[in-house]
């Protein structure tokens, strides 16, 4: 990764397809000119396709996003290392970064029932990540 002089942010969860996917595409299109920002999972599966349509819902596009494992940053450095999921916290290893922070959201792949009561859940927890994510990082100079 090249330096860009902005800000590394590394949003962890453990499967990397929905939380950290939304916090990755939400950091993108809201601060694009301040942050780099990635994600990555402790046990990577694929994005959850409710993740990227809740998110086309608001015009941000993660259709091209794939699930990663943090063995592909070990060696880098970031400025944020956020954890969205109390299971990533727990196991994630050691990771470098300025500041560590730990933030759990609900875990929209445990939701159950039609596909409409699906997506209304996955847009809840949409809209949590994109008003912590907006109050967290706003404050950043």
């Amino acid at each position: 990764m090249e330096n860009t002089g902005k800000k590394k942010v590394l949003f962890i969860c453990t499967h990397n397809s929905a939380r950290s996917q939304m916090a990755e595409g939400i950091l993108r299109s809201f601060y694009p000119e301040k942050y780099d920002v990635y994600s990555a999972g402790t046990e990577p599966t694929e994005v959850n396709p409710y993740a990227v349509k809740v998110m086309d819902e608001i015009g941000i596009d993660i259709s091209s996003y794939t699930s990663k494992n943090i063995n592909e940053f070990i060696s880098e450095i970031f400025d944020y290392v956020v954890t969205v999921c109390d299971l990533a916290k727990e196991s994630c290893p050691f990771f470098p970064g300025k500041e560590i922070i730990h933030k759990s959201f609900p875990d929209p792949s445990q939701l159950k029932g039609s596909e409409t009561e699906i997506l209304e859940g996955f847009r809840e927890i949409r809209d949590e990540i994109m008003a912590w994510v907006a109050s967290t990082f706003k404050r950043e100079n």
